[in-house]
């Protein structure tokens, strides 16, 4: 199996591309970033603070530069969701490796954040079924975990119809904060 920090795959079905986010999406992903009524279904758990709250071309700028910065140190992968039908980014999806003193461990972390138009059951099993049976292979880990808080209920619909649930255990941060609201699909589930 390639190394994805060597070579990001590029995903797609009917409706959806799945590739390395780029500068050229960011007037795109302003539109999902500045979006307040998806903003809040974005999980920034262990985030250093940061809310994915941006409402300028700069911030988003420089959102995009730290998320390459972090691919090419192999912290995480981040793509872009581009909708064939429309040809934007509707989102991204972000990807690593996560090994921890916790449940969390040997896990493939994923966050999803998209524009609230497209924060749908069907959309989101769409976006999601492009990249869950590759990631177990292209993070080495033996389950996925994606946060979904009690009010995301498409978001949540779509998880439980891919076999996704929600998991009791705290993902502990770096700090020591306990977060909840994990939902987790093991390998072979």
């Amino acid at each position: 199996m390639e190394n994805v920090y060597k070579n990001c795959p590029v995903y797609e079905n009917e409706d959806y591309i799945l590739r390395m986010v780029s500068q050229r999406d960011k007037l795109d992903l302003l539109k999902v970033y500045s979006d307040e009524k998806a903003v809040p279904f974005f999980n920034s758990d262990n985030c250093g603070g940061d809310d994915f709250y941006y409402t300028t071309e700069s911030r988003m700028e420089q959102a995009i530069d730290y998320w390459l910065f972090e691919y090419n140190r192999q912290g995480f992968v981040r793509w872009s969701i581009v909708s064939k039908e429309t040809n934007e980014t509707i989102g991204t999806i972000e990807l690593f490796h996560r090994d921890a003193n916790d449940y969390f461990t040997n896990c493939g972390l994923l966050r999803l954040d998209i524009r609230s138009d497209y924060e749908r059951s069907n959309e989101i099993i769409k976006i999601l079924g492009l990249l869950i049976e590759p990631a177990y292979m292209l993070f080495h880990c033996d389950k996925i975990a994606t946060k979904a808080i009690t009010a995301a209920t498409e978001r949540i619909i779509a998880l439980n119809s891919l076999g996704f649930e929600l998991s009791n255990e705290k993902l502990i941060g770096h700090d020591g904060t306990k977060y909840d609201s994990y939902f987790v699909l093991k390998k072979n589930s």
